[in-house]
């Protein structure tokens, strides 16, 4: 399975960026998407999750200003950020996830929010 992620890029803090994900090689049912970022110096954390059945978890601090959102199929997931600010700079990365647990990770794409 591969996962490839785009959407990154420079934005202004207060303007909005919609990060997509797409994956790939597989014939199989992923079960959930998801979206984690990791700043320089700082642990990968999550930002949002979505299930196959259409729920969703956020980081607390995010929600309200970022949406997950996925295709029918599972096999892409999308993020949109809105009224970023710099604290939001960082790579995001999608995961997806089996039932069983296996997990593949896509490549990042690196999003700066410019004060």
């Amino acid at each position: 399975v591969q996962l490839q992620a785009f959407g990154g890029g420079l934005v202004q803090a207060g303007g909005s960026l919609k990060l997509s994900c797409v994956a790939s090689g597989t014939d199989f049912s992923l079960f959930t998407l998801a979206w984690y970022r990791q700043s320089p110096g700082k642990q990968r954390e999550l930002v949002a999750l979505m299930t196959r059945g259409g729920g969703t978890k956020y980081e607390d601090s995010l929600k309200g200003r970022f949406t997950i959102s996925r295709d029918s199929a599972m096999t892409a997931v999308y993020l949109q950020m809105n009224s970023l600010r710099p604290e939001d700079t960082a790579v995001y990365y999608c995961k997806g996830a089996t039932f069983y647990g296996s997990e593949f990770w896509g490549q990042g794409t690196e999003v700066t929010v410019s004060s």
